[in-house]
């Protein structure tokens, strides 16, 4: 590690030390305003203008603007929670969460793994984890690392303060997916968030036009013949979510790999879809999930 690397990290470290004196909720206040009134003036905010211009032709201008707004209040609130997320417990009020459909991981924690749960950046997606610990599920999830190692491991560490015990996790690209594929082998439950653009992945619907897709989700469900489970988070308020829980998705084997691996990524893709139509506001559409965006 260079000496630059340790001055790149100071900042984010001045910032979780603030955010920590400030409490989740005080902390996801700060988070959502500062970022709802910087981000929509960055021009990264234009990406999500024209997703939005292309998923939902339907919304006026002004629409858009809130939903972008929204979006951006959600994105600072989520990084602000980050160094709570140990202190946000399952709770009927308050700070912390409750869970829709947890009965559903009864079953499948009962017959072992390997389990997959698909959800996408929505909500805060950070709580998935500790949400998933407290039913008794060590989920191990795909991440992206960033560029200064030093930062990287302090969110990895707030990551793992919020879990009871060590979770393996896999940093994308082919080391890591063959690590991941291990960890199914072994009987262990994975997390992946498929809602991002894969410019080598599948052309799949999306919001009714062709999206380029990650087929990993699918392809490893029907390799292990193993439950797939959607799971999203919805936010309530500042440092208050709700998990929601479904059956899992029909994963059919029928000898034409390409076909069902085509026709279930259409089904993963529905499921986003229906959830980000319901809360618009609180998906990441500042990614170019389609050509046009």
């Amino acid at each position: 590690m260079s000496i630059w690397h340790k001055i790149e990290a100071l900042p984010l470290r001045a910032g979780l030390a603030l955010l920590r004196t400030l409490g989740p909720v005080a902390a996801s206040n700060l988070g959502g305003t500062v970022a709802r009134n910087i981000g929509p003036l960055l021009p990264v905010s234009r990406i999500a203008d024209a997703n939005l211009r292309l998923a939902l032709p339907g919304l006026d201008e002004p629409a858009r603007r809130h939903i972008i707004r929204n979006v951006w209040d959600n994105l600072g609130r989520t990084v602000a929670e980050l160094p709570h997320l140990a202190a946000l417990k399952m709770t009927p009020a308050g700070p912390g969460w409750e869970a829709v459909g947890s009965e559903l991981l009864t079953p499948h924690i009962a017959a072992g793994g390997p389990v997959l749960l698909f959800s996408a950046h929505i909500g805060n997606w950070e709580m998935l984890p500790a949400m998933a610990a407290h039913f008794g599920v060590q989920l191990s999830s795909f991440y992206r690392a960033a560029s200064n190692p030093i930062s990287d491991r302090i969110i990895m560490d707030l990551r793992m303060a919020a879990l009871p015990e060590d979770v393996p996790n896999f940093a994308k690209g082919s080391q890591g997916a063959r690590l991941a594929l291990r960890h199914l082998t072994k009987g262990g439950w994975l997390g992946m968030l498929v809602d991002q653009k894969m410019n080598d992945g599948i052309a799949a619907p999306f919001f009714g036009h062709t999206a380029m897709t990650a087929p990993a989700a699918a392809a490893m469900a029907i390799r292990f013949e193993c439950p797939l489970i959607p799971a999203h988070v919805e936010r309530l308020g500042p440092a208050r979510f709700r998990l929601v829980l479904e059956p899992s998705l029909p994963v059919r084997d029928t000898g034409d790999r390409q076909g069902d691996i085509l026709a279930l990524t259409t089904a993963i893709n529905a499921r986003l879809e229906q959830w980000i139509r319901a809360r618009p506001g609180e998906w990441l559409w500042l990614h170019r999930r389609w050509p046009k965006g």
